[in-house]
C-alpha cells in the first residue's frame, strides 16, 4: 500500500533537477558594481513627462602581475557604467549623492538588440545594455580637496 503511494507521489515529480526550457518567472539578470560615482546623478524627464535619475559608475579592473620583476606594472583598466532609476524615492536620494562617492550599486541587466532596419551608426543600429537601478549604498564619501591627498571625508 505504501510502496503504491510512494510511486504515484514520486510520478509527479519530474526526474529533471532543471530545464532547458524558458522560464522568465525565475530568470535574474542582475549586475553589481562597486566603484565611484563619475559625476552628479542627473535629473531627466520622459518624453511622457515622466521624470528619471541617470548616473555613471566607474570600475577599475587590475591587470594580474608579472611575475618577472623587471616588466614595468601595468595600468588599471577603467569602465564607465550607466545606470538609469525610475524609482521617484531612489530618485530623491540619489540626488544627495556626490561625485566621487565610493558606492556599491545593485542593478537589473538588460540587453537589447539593433533594429535590423536602422542605420548601423545609430544607437538603435546597435547593440544596448541597460542598466536599471534597484539599489545603491555608499560605502565612502568622495575626497575633500582640503584635507591632504587620500584622506577621506568622514
Amino acid at each position: 500500500m505504501l510502496s503504491a503511494i510512494r510511486r504515484s507521489a514520486l510520478s509527479s515529480v519530474s526526474a529533471r533537477a532543471f530545464s532547458s526550457s524558458a522560464s522568465r518567472a525565475s530568470d535574474v539578470c542582475k549586475l553589481i558594481l562597486i566603484g565611484r560615482l563619475g559625476r552628479e546623478p542627473e535629473v531627466r524627464t520622459t518624453r511622457t513627462d515622466k521624470e528619471y535619475v541617470i548616473y555613471k559608475v566607474a570600475t577599475n579592473a587590475y591587470p594580474i602581475p608579472s611575475s618577472d620583476p623587471n616588466e614595468p606594472k601595468a595600468a588599471p583598466r577603467t569602465t564607465w557604467h550607466t545606470v538609469l532609476s525610475f524609482n521617484a524615492g531612489a530618485n530623491a536620494y540619489l540626488r544627495t549623492v556626490n561625485k566621487g562617492s565610493l558606492v556599491y550599486v545593485e542593478a537589473n541587466y538588460e540587453l537589447r538588440e539593433p533594429d535590423p532596419t536602422a542605420d548601423p551608426d545609430t544607437p538603435a543600429g546597435q547593440r544596448q545594455i541597460f542598466l536599471r537601478h534597484e539599489q545603491l549604498r555608499v560605502l565612502k564619501q568622495p575626497y575633500k580637496g582640503t584635507g591632504s591627498e587620500g584622506e577621506e571625508a568622514q
